[in-house]
């Protein structure tokens, strides 16, 4: 295991199908609380419990008013520096410098903030009229987005940033700050409804005992990739867990970049390159060479 920058770019630069796992130390610069930050409680709830279908089921009111707390956060985080070096990874005449061997790029993401796309259109925005020769690499956000909606009647899913989804959770979200421990017991007709059949709306988000997106797509980008980064996660939730195992077993190259390395020994993962310390410093550095 090596924490030398050089040997590492030496490596990115040979490699030809990379990939980048990123989990919630990636968006912590930005304000973006994980689920078991702080005490672990939100207004006396365990957030993990809040999470699940059968949840939802149960109070679909306190379950809307967590994930309403969560888009207003994300709605006023901003990228950091980590989202932005990997936004840069996504644009192909910047991944030709960093990897010249025809690579190609994807970002897994297990966030929900919505925040490495928001990058990405930062990235493309500023590089406005300059040649683009191919399209941006491909971000799939496994877990679903804070800011997509489904109908639970008839599945119709659309992506909204309107930070009132309903006047009833903006007088919550209003008179319910998160220091507080009372949540609003809002009546299931004043919850959002779809426009299209006036159903039940959940938040577009995997929750716990759901399938995540795009897993197809995302194995078999991680059968075919020799370099593998694995930012801000300590590697130990499934299946996401597994991608980096799975680049290793078949001879690729696994670079961390984290506050800490302590994965879970089940999956035995002894990656290539450790570069600890907050994301949002490291990756920027050594992806660039910045001193």
């Amino acid at each position: 295991m090596s924490s030398d920058a050089d040997a590492f770019r030496t490596a990115l630069r040979s490699s030809k199908n990379i990939i980048a796992i990123a989990g919630a130390g990636l968006s912590a610069a930005s304000g973006i609380p994980t689920f078991r930050s702080a005490n672990g409680l939100w207004r006396n709830h365990d957030p993990v419990q809040l999470a699940t279908p059968q949840a939802f089921d149960k109070n679909p009111s306190l379950v809307w008013q967590f994930y309403n707390t969560r888009r207003t956060t994300a709605l006023n985080a901003s990228p950091n520096a980590a989202h932005m070096a990997l936004a840069m990874l996504c644009c192909p005449d910047m991944l030709q410098v960093l990897a010249p061997s025809q690579a190609n790029f994807t970002l897994i993401t297990q966030n929900i903030d919505g925040l490495s796309t928001r990058a990405l259109k930062d990235v493309l925005a500023k590089r406005d009229g300059e040649r683009q020769d191919s399209q941006p690499s491909m971000i799939y956000e496994m877990h679903g987005r804070l800011f997509d909606i489904i109908c639970t009647t008839c599945s119709h899913i659309e992506t909204n940033y309107d930070p009132s989804l309903c006047p009833a959770l903006s007088e919550t979200q209003q008179n319910c700050s998160n220091d507080k421990n009372t949540c609003a017991d809002i009546p299931l007709e004043l919850l959002p409804r779809c426009a299209k059949c006036g159903g039940l709306l959940r938040p577009g988000v995997v929750w716990f005992d759901e399938k995540p997106r795009h897993l197809t797509q995302i194995w078999s980008l991680v059968d075919k990739a020799d370099m593998c980064l694995v930012i801000g996660t300590s590697n130990t939730v499934q299946p996401a867990a597994g991608f980096a195992c799975e680049v290793k077993d078949h001879g690729g190259t696994v670079a961390v970049f984290n506050v800490e390395w302590n994965p879970d020994p089940e999956f035995d993962l002894n990656p290539d390159f450790l570069f600890l310390g907050p994301c949002e410093e490291t990756l920027p550095k050594v992806l660039f060479n910045i001193d």
